[in-house]
């Protein structure tokens, strides 16, 4: 992305931190709350953007600092800096608009008619920044009959259909125990930013993208959705089988739960035979996998005797020795205490000035120009840079005391 044009107003300075450059020219307004938003702003504050978090005046209490200091908060917040603004005061929504003018992006999340109300919508921002890519994320989308409701992740995966085809066969329906909507649609956000900033390099100018949990949630239903839109097939429950392929799904161990899948009819003979179980292979009832699906209670039963002889490690070595994907099923402390997760950094350290150091969760991604950094910067306190951003907009020491004494900031 190219920094932005030279007659715009100079940015304010970030802190030094230690994400890596790659967006350093981009200036991140943050008007998130919850999951959803942060999770598309974390893409940017990991690779150096210059985020800034609008926050309400302090007054927060310490309710509201001990959930600061805890693990989600830390998780979702690191490498930005804050700043406390009452947007609903002419003077706070006036220096909003100041770091508007200098802005590359703004992400927020409120219930649509929120962000008119407080005129800090697309429209008010671009009118004084018309480069601006401004990014919404809500429950049921910007428009239509649903537009004005409240939405949160374990609505959208029961509106969305993912806790009817989540868990056994007639338990009734089950919510997926992380919040995928929010985490999805908080990435599929940030896809649209970085296509917009790349349409500006052509155009010049920005625009208004945003998406929404139902959104993302049907989307990643993915070919469970096309067996409706395509065939009218109404997926099911399949608990830990695969819904269409057999016999990938999971069974007990000697000393645990193990996962196998091996897929095609030539895996399937592989299989087979790494468990020596060739009368599988010749049976003509598993002969396809169309076979094998509609016959897999007889054929789950038939492993699941072969695979609770041996402990998972020795099915780990034999399968993947066969080329067959395989793996246990984890707790969490075991997928972080794994050779390969360790390999990939997954945990990354922290040094906060207040909580000490401690790790939070890396990034997915592998970059060989610019990587992610060892170590993450913090999440900051509420507030903590507001000194310093509005001094880098033009404010002197005794305008922010004046600011400060009205609960302005």
């Amino acid at each position: 992305m190219s920094t932005p044009q030279s007659s715009a107003p100079q940015s304010p300075t970030p802190s030094p931190g230690p994400a890596s450059g790659l967006f350093k020219d981009l200036v991140v307004l943050d008007l998130t709350l919850a999951r959803a938003g942060p999770t598309t702003v974390r893409q940017f504050a990991d690779w150096g953007a210059n985020v800034i978090t609008i926050e309400a005046p302090p007054g927060e209490g310490e309710q509201d600092m001990f959930r600061r200091s805890g693990h989600d908060f830390q998780n979702l917040h690191r490498n930005k800096r804050s700043v406390a603004l009452d947007l609903k005061s002419e003077a706070g929504h006036a220096a909003f608009m100041q770091l508007v003018a200098r802005a590359d992006i703004i992400v927020e999340n409120m219930r649509p008619p929120v962000k008119h109300r407080l005129k800090v919508d697309y429209e008010s921002c671009a009118a004084v920044n018309p480069r601006v890519v401004y990014g919404s994320i809500s429950g049921f989308g910007q428009d239509g009959p649903y537009a004005t409701r409240p939405g949160v992740d374990q609505i959208a995966q029961g509106m969305g259909g993912l806790m009817s085809v989540t868990g056994h066969a007639g338990q009734g329906p089950v919510r997926v125990g992380i919040p995928i909507a929010d985490l999805t649609s908080g990435m599929f956000l940030a896809q649209a930013i970085l296509i917009a900033l790349l349409d500006r390099e052509v155009t010049g100018e920005g625009q208004w993208v945003h998406t929404s949990l139902i959104e993302a949630q049907i989307a990643m239903l993915d070919f469970q959705a096309a067996r409706w839109t395509m065939k009218q097939e109404v997926a099911g429950q399949a608990g830990n089988d695969h819904p269409t392929g057999a016999p990938t799904g999971m069974f007990e161990t000697a000393d645990g739960n193990f996962n196998i899948a091996p897929t095609g009819n030539k895996m399937f003979g592989k299989f087979c035979a790494a468990i020596e179980a060739p009368d599988l292979a010749a049976d003509p009832l598993f002969a396809t996998n169309a076979l094998r699906s509609k016959n897999r209670k007889a054929l789950n039963a038939r492993i699941a005797e072969i695979m609770k002889t041996k402990p998972s490690a020795h099915w780990f070595k034999v399968l993947d020795a066969a080329g067959i994907p395989a793996g246990p099923v984890n707790t969490i402390d075991q997928t972080f205490a794994d050779p390969q997760v360790k390999h990939l950094k997954m945990a990354r350290p922290v040094d906060h000035p207040r909580l000490g150091t401690f790790e939070i969760v890396g990034q997915p991604i592998n970059m060989t120009a610019t990587p992610e950094p060892d170590r993450l910067g913090p999440t900051p306190d509420a507030g903590q840079h507001t000194d310093e951003i509005l001094t880098g907009l033009g404010y002197s020491r005794e305008k922010i005391a004046e600011l400060r004494a009205k609960g302005v900031v």
